[in-house]
């Protein structure tokens, strides 16, 4: 008991220390459900639902409120794709930006650079995530888009204390920026992220005005000063200053795509990918290969053994074919013909291969789930690249550019070589599944490349294995890095480490989980319409439900 007069003190813990396993049940709701990686936010979308706004506009809710409360992932200066079920029918939104009209690869080249760089200038492409949320809200939203992103611009204004995984990532960045050592060209990006030197701890209150303004700016203009008004000048008077490419004619040259999303069929089910640029190809590339295989368990080398070679042999094609579509050498149906999924297939033997592209017959980001009570359902990711994406911050605005541009080959001969106004190979990529043209429901998992490799995994524990939501979400993960070379989790059992490393695969495993995404996943009974969702157990993960 505290001693009469003596000043209570704070309990004294570490946020990211956890000694005992704990456990995740699978979330139940039949109003509304909404999922992703921070609790902040997800409640923020479920506010949208019961002040009568629908999943639509709770996802774009959560989408800005993630900006705020976990920027290390993804900024309004990033960008975005959509995968939305709604009025009996599935529409996909890439929004996704191309570089910039005056940078060319001779440039880039002459001025030193062997390959494209990850911070800077120079990766820096058109940022579509505003533009996502002015054309979704306009399309199919149900509240003004002043409303939807009114929570974000308290949480900017009022401040909000920063979660524990996302306060570990935003230090990281932090050390990743200031070894840059320009203190001119990444001075804004110190003074809204690291006041007084350094990132806020856990648990610690943190506010960013500049962020606040720029969101009010978004909501009343429809996004338009964003790309035709006073944010468009300030992000190109930033760029002349510093001698950069990105100009305010590329900004006011930006609309997101509409585009028919693209699927296989897996064991009776419908799994929707958004089509290239962006990777989830090859998740479906994946799937088809190993469509035709047998699995009799989940845990076991010869089920991990066939799913590692079908990405591998996915990964090689998609690295060698996936670019912006207008420059593809191959098409989307060739890479996914029976035909050429058969040829790959055959290739998989009991020995670790090395991954090469195959000839087909002619012919650092954020994710979340949403849905409502009547049926819509959002699949919805959001992304600036890298932690913190290029490091540059304009000045007074709270917007972090991304450097989805360090994606571009500078060679020459590669398909996904840079060049004006492309947009280059995109990672980011929402899922969906349908059945018997009935939505089954959303589902995704972020972190650069293990995405597809993860949507591979969870998409089979489901289907396959009929692990629920959240245990889909909960099994030990695995990637894929190069050649014959996997790493696994801490937690990923040694029996089958050892088993794969005896069929010539090269395991590593590794210290923390850090690297094996964060997903989300949400299914709808399409009987008694009540939602099923779970939650990434390797993040700050939350399902609001109603």
């Amino acid at each position: 008991m505290q001693p009469k007069g003596e000043m209570l003190v704070t309990m004294q813990y570490d946020a990211l220390y956890y000694p005992y396993p704990s456990r995740r049940m699978v979330h139940y709701a039949n109003r509304g459900m909404v999922s992703t990686t921070q609790p902040l936010a997800a409640e923020a979308g479920l506010d949208m639902l019961k002040r009568g706004g629908n999943a639509i506009d709770a996802a774009i809710a959560t989408a800005a409120c993630l900006t705020v409360v976990e920027p290390n992932s993804n900024s309004i200066g990033g960008d975005t794709f959509a995968l939305v079920w709604t009025q009996g029918k599935l529409h996909g939104l890439n929004a996704s930006g191309p570089s910039p009209g005056a940078i060319s690869l001779e440039q880039v080249r002459a001025a030193g650079h062997e390959k494209m760089p990850t911070y800077g200038l120079l990766p820096v492409t058109v940022p579509g995530t505003p533009a996502s949320w002015a054309i979704l809200s306009e399309r199919f939203g149900r509240l003004p888009l002043s409303e939807v992103l009114a929570p974000a611009i308290r949480y900017a204004e009022e401040g909000f204390p920063v979660s524990p995984t996302i306060s570990s990532y935003w230090n990281l960045g932090y050390h990743n920026i200031k070894a840059l050592n320009d203190e001119v060209l990444y001075r804004s990006w110190m003074e809204v992220f690291a006041p007084g030197g350094r990132t806020p701890r856990s648990g610690e209150l943190w506010r960013s005005p500049g962020h606040a303004q720029t969101l009010r700016s978004i909501a009343e203009t429809n996004a338009e000063s964003f790309y035709r008004g006073e944010l468009a000048d300030r992000i190109d008077a930033f760029f002349r200053e510093h001698g950069g490419y990105l100009s305010k004619e590329d900004l006011a040259a930006y609309s997101p795509e509409w585009m028919e999303p693209i699927s296989v069929n897996y064991r009776g089910y419908d799994v929707w990918e958004m089509p290239p640029n962006g990777q989830g190809l090859i998740a479906l590339m994946a799937l088809n290969v190993l469509k035709g295989l047998d699995f009799d368990a989940k845990d076991t080398p010869e089920t991990l053994h066939k799913q590692i070679e079908a990405v591998k042999l996915a990964y090689a094609d998609g690295l060698r074919y996936i670019t912006d579509p207008r420059n593809m050498e191959v098409t989307v149906e060739e890479l996914l013909s029976e035909t050429y999924a058969a040829q790959r297939r055959s290739l998989i033997g009991t020995e670790a291969l090395m991954p090469a592209p195959g000839e087909p017959p002619k012919g650092g980001t954020v994710y979340l789930a949403a849905a409502d009570g009547e049926g819509n359902m959002v699949s919805f990711i959001q992304s600036h690249s890298g932690d913190f994406g290029s490091g540059l911050v304009i000045p007074g605005t709270g917007i972090c550019m991304q450097n989805r541009g360090a994606g571009f080959s500078l060679d020459p001969n590669h398909p996904n070589v840079l060049a004006p106004r492309k947009k280059t190979y995109h990672t980011i990529i929402p899922g969906f599944i349908t059945k018997d043209d009935q939505p089954v429901g959303c589902f995704g998992v972020m972190c650069g490349s293990i995405q597809p490799q993860a949507h591979v995994q969870v998409v089979m524990n489901a289907i396959d294995f009929h692990l629920n939501p959240q245990a889909s979400l909960d099994a030990p993960r695995w990637r894929w890095l190069r050649e014959k070379t996997i790493e696994v989790e801490p937690q990923f059992p040694d029996h089958l480490a050892q088993a794969l490393s005896r069929k010539g695969h090269n395991v590593q495993r590794a210290l923390d989980s850090g690297m094996f995404g964060r997903g989300q996943m949400i299914w709808r009974d399409p009987e008694t319409g009540v939602l099923a969702g779970g939650t990434e157990p390797r993040a700050d993960g939350h399902v609001a439900v109603w």
